[in-house]
């Protein structure tokens, strides 16, 4: 019996994508973000799951992910590499016509001279640094980038032109990605005026598609939208107002669940678990459920994390073992060794939000989901 199991809802995905294209509209290609082992949700199972609905582009970190696409795709769907590709992989990336951000000169001339070697062609996306300071070609390098390209188009294919925003999901950010959007229509600008036509211009992840809607050119790069969660609380909000709207148009596509592993009786006064973080203020009955923060629970949820069990919400009690958490089991009635105890995810009238998950324990909701285990199995569910 496996400690723990995730749920993926096949219909929640459904819906999420829908939700997106009515965002974005018929011609602006949706490419599905998936870094991150799919933001916890599981690169293979998103994948396949994904292409069933349609979804033919994929936007991933590093290499690692292109290749774990790469092995279980069946739609030939474009694979973009949006960070590190490491001296080893330029080989197989130019050979399987893999896109990539391109980013330094560096790499630049890499691709380039190993699209000469193989007699391929590079599929390059060009990032323009505009006020993240973070990776891209800053504007003093825009007219050797183009000369570069030019000079080499017989091996470099000019896929895309690209930025990103510093914190689309907040308004505290407004005046910054404002700049940012004015020199990067420069970009666009300065590199058509030299005969250079991306094949897409592309600037927009999840809270930018919502935020700023004129920002979303011919693609988007959708990550947590997709898998029913929102970049923030303020990006959710400002979207229900905007379209006077009172229910979240998203559904939520994870579930964690483990069980029951044990049950026993504490006495008053007793300290529970590692150290003396939990005195027993009454008589109270204890269950203990094998998931720590070896699989994705943090610890920082001692003495304040819940989970469902029986229809019941209950509190997390005492520290979080690396492989086991205690829970205060005294007010069901009936409870058993093998009980399903929900981590994330909805019984009856208590649910459990990665939202609420993880305010708990002071993480985005991000940070949270790519911390999960890898090795916790993954099914999907109708």
């Amino acid at each position: 019996m496996t400690t723990s199991f995730i749920e993926l809802s096949r219909s929640a995905l459904k819906n999420n994508i829908e939700f997106i294209r009515q965002q974005i509209g018929e011609n602006v290609i949706l490419s599905s973000v998936i870094k991150g082992n799919a933001y916890g949700h599981g690169i293979h199972e998103m994948t396949t799951e994904l292409e069933r609905l349609g979804i033919r582009h994929f936007s991933v970190f590093g290499v690692h992910e292109a290749r774990q696409i790469f092995e279980v795709r069946k739609k030939k769907s474009t694979i973009m590499v949006m960070g590190e590709v490491g001296q080893q992989d330029f080989d197989w990336v130019v050979r399987n016509e893999i896109e990539c951000f391109v980013f330094n000169f560096q790499h630049l001339k890499r691709f380039c001279e190993t699209a000469r070697k193989l007699g391929k062609k590079a599929q390059i996306h060009i990032e323009l640094e505009t006020g993240m300071h973070r990776t891209g070609f800053d504007s003093k390098y825009w007219k050797n980038v183009v000369d570069f390209i030019h000079e080499n188009k017989d091996f470099l294919v000019f896929k895309g032109l690209c930025t990103h925003f510093a914190g689309a999901e907040s308004i505290s950010n407004y005046k910054r990605i404002q700049r940012q959007r004015r020199v990067f229509r420069q970009g666009v600008q300065y590199f058509k005026r030299h005969d250079l036509e991306p094949e897409v211009i592309h600037t927009s992840c999840s809270a930018a598609m919502i935020s700023y809607p004129k920002e979303r050119w011919d693609l988007v790069r959708i990550g947590i939208l997709q898998y029913g969660l929102w970049p923030s609380r303020e990006t959710y909000i400002s979207y229900l107002t905007k379209k006077k709207i009172y229910e979240d148009p998203l559904k939520r596509v994870i579930s964690w669940k483990s069980h029951i592993m044990d049950i026993k009786s504490v006495k008053r006064k007793e300290f529970i678990g590692y150290g003396m973080t939990f005195l027993a203020e009454q008589d109270t009955r204890i269950a203990s459920v094998p998931v720590g923060y070896s699989q994705g629970y943090s610890r920082v949820l001692s003495n304040q994390g819940k989970v469902i069990v029986n229809g019941k919400r209950l509190d997390v009690i005492g520290t979080v073992n690396m492989n086991m958490l205690l829970i205060d089991v005294t007010s069901l009635e009936r409870v058993s060794i093998g009980d399903t105890v929900l981590l994330i995810g909805d019984q009856g009238e208590y649910s459990i939000t990665v939202a609420a998950f993880s305010d708990m324990s002071n993480q985005l909701n991000y940070e949270l989901l790519t911390r999960l285990d890898k090795d916790i199995p993954r099914k999907i569910i109708a």
